[in-house]
């Protein structure tokens, strides 16, 4: 036996000896009722005031032993949470399944009941037997079977990042975690939490808002036991996985670290800004081989990690991994950004060869948009600059879209440093993202550009200048009133831009276990970085238009602009300088040497 087993059966009794308790205590005015009753039967407490006693202590058991029938009702029917997951059947992943077999046969232990993915950097059995579940058809088959075996959720990155020695490495404690699961006593003890668990969730709703307390009660009451309990079925899991592939276990330990690294920067600086803007990327999975791989590259302690590319991936276990990967990529935006669960003509995919022209050229140019009609609504000093088509130079902004998403640029155009090696521009139409199934993993460039877009033929047209912004924050202008009350205004456009979004989306409904977004992405911003934001899209939009540059996504800080095919990565600075100390010098300068023409209208829509 393993060496957590006992600490986790003791514990496990540690959790059900403390609902053992709850019940003796809802049974105690019923005991005493009795007690009272036989008394009076047989004459020994006759006369007052035992025949009132009596009558009281009989009403207060029996409220009691409704409130408490209530309450384990509610335990017990009570839908515990489930993780939103994609679910693979055995025919879409029959190599998987068999991976996953013999590792459980290898260590004598039950087979998971089924396999799910999940967009994360994590891998855990989930029990899903639950009666509540099969009555809301959340799960169903065998997995759903009462004392079937847990379901194994693996973290999708997982599958593309990782070579298939790696992978089941990885996996060999996570199965062995069935063995300690199938113990009555733990399972019981793990039931009674999940349900206490649902039954605060319960609480909230109207009519039932006793229930809580005593459930948080009760999960205080074994919190302690139900922690120590998992740590014992953990070490005896991980105890049980000692003989299979324990040193190679410890190497790919070192890319789950990698992975979650990669992971997290695609989906802030790259998926984020497609999220909001209505756009998902459709292959997160494959572009995560891109972004790890840019990652190595450029970090010298991970050198090395690319040399595993040419083992077979872990990816290569599933008979579309394409398919896959689409549906992963549409459960994170759900997960982490609220979107909805389905595709629709305002929630579509997006390519990476299409990112930079759908995604971050729009993004730009919302942002650009949203710039001046804040200035508009400011009505800026008299003297200032003005655009060539009259004092505010913002014609041509009223066919901008009023909730113009995407506003938050995570990195923008200068962040990071990637080196000219790192941009490419591929021809329009060649696809940038690598192939979910290529053996080798074959990671993309670093940098995807756009194809070749229609510019605006010349100057014939009306709209808003650069030189406007530069003016507008320029000198005292630049750090006194105006800047300030610039950013506030940015603030609170974007702020009741993505209060509408969320009333059109459903957001004002009472947050439950089942509410999305589970691990929202966006970080509070202060005024002024949503200000250099702005201005930096602002600038990217004329550089676009007036100098032949063009927008571009680099795999780990989003957003570029490319010039020549050579991303930029030296304006964040020059932005800053005129944000927060009023001083555009470095910028004309960089500007000039672009040959970026300021004057000169954009085209925001």
């Amino acid at each position: 036996m393993e060496a957590g087993v006992p600490s986790a059966r003791s514990r496990a009794l540690a959790v059900l000896r403390v609902r053992s308790r709850a019940l003796a205590v809802a049974l105690l005015p019923a005991a005493l009722a009795v007690v009272l009753v036989a008394a009076r039967a047989t004459g020994r407490l006759a006369g007052e005031p035992w025949g009132t006693v009596t009558l009281v202590v009989c009403a207060v058991a029996a409220l009691v032993l409704l409130l408490a029938g209530i309450f384990a009702a509610v335990v017990l029917r009570a839908s515990p949470a489930v993780t939103p997951t994609v679910p693979l059947s055995e025919a879409a992943a029959p190599d998987l399944y068999r991976l996953v077999r013999d590792l459980a046969d290898r260590m004598d232990v039950p087979p998971p009941s089924a396999i799910a993915l999940t967009p994360d950097c994590d891998s855990w059995l989930e029990d899903r037997t639950h009666a509540a579940h099969r009555r809301r058809g959340i799960a169903g088959g065998p997995q759903s079977a009462p004392g079937a075996a847990p379901v194994l959720v693996i973290g999708s990155p997982f599958l593309w990042w990782m070579r298939v020695a790696e992978l089941r490495a990885v996996l060999a404690p996570v199965v062995a975690g069935t063995g300690p699961s199938a113990h009555p006593d733990i399972a019981d003890a793990r039931g009674f939490v999940r349900g206490l668990d649902a039954a605060v969730d319960v609480g909230s709703r109207r009519g039932l808002g006793w229930i809580a307390a005593p459930a948080r009660l009760l999960l205080r009451l074994c919190r302690t036991d139900a922690a120590e309990m998992e740590r014992g079925v953990a070490a005896a899991a991980s105890d049980r996985a000692q003989g299979v592939d324990y040193g190679l276990r410890i190497v790919a330990q070192e890319q789950v670290g990698l992975a979650y690294a990669g992971w997290d920067r695609l989906l802030t600086r790259v998926a984020l800004p497609a999220w909001r803007m209505g756009r998902w990327p459709a292959h997160l999975d494959a572009g995560v081989v891109s972004a790890l791989t840019e990652l190595s590259r450029r970090d010298r302690l991970a050198e090395g990690f690319t040399s595993r590319l040419g083992e077979r991936p872990a990816c290569d276990l599933l008979e579309q991994p394409g398919v896959i990967d689409e549906a992963t990529s549409l459960l994170a935006a759900r997960l982490f950004h609220g979107g909805p669960a389905e595709a629709g003509p305002d929630w579509s995919p997006v390519e990476w060869a299409a990112y930079p022209e759908e995604v971050v050229d729009r993004k730009w140019r919302a942002e650009a948009a949203r710039l001046h009609a804040a200035l508009d609504a400011l009505a800026g000093p008299a003297g200032l600059p003005a655009g060539p088509s009259g004092p505010t130079g913002a014609t041509g902004t009223a066919g901008r879209p009023a909730s113009a998403a995407g506003s938050a640029s995570p990195a923008g155009a200068g962040a990071g440093t990637a080196t000219p090696a790192a941009s490419v521009r591929p021809a329009a139409g060649a696809s940038a993202s690598p192939g979910p199934s290529a053996p080798s993993g074959a990671a993309g460039s670093a940098t995807i550009a756009a194809p070749d877009a229609a510019h605006p033929a010349g100057d014939g047209f009306a709209g808003p200048t650069l030189e406007r912004v530069l003016g507008c924050l320029t000198g005292a202008a630049g750090e006194g009133a105006l800047g300030e009350a610039l950013a506030g205004r940015l603030s609170a456009d974007l702020a009741r831009e993505e209060r509408a979004a969320g009333t059109a989306g459903g957001a004002g409904k009472a947050r439950g276990a089942d509410a999305v977004p589970l691990f929202p992405l966006q970080p509070p911003r202060s005024g002024r970085d949503l200000l250099a934001d702005h201005v930096t899209a602002m600038v990217c939009c004329a550089a676009v238009d007036s100098a032949g540059a063009a927008p571009g996504m680099d795999w780990l800080d989003g957003p570029v602009l490319l010039v020549g095919g050579d991303r930029r990565a030296d304006l964040a600075p020059r932005v800053l300088c005129l944000v927060e100390d009023g001083d555009p010098e470095p910028l004309r300068d960089w500007l000039s040497a672009l040959g970026v023409r300021t004057e000169k209208p954009v085209r925001l829509v």
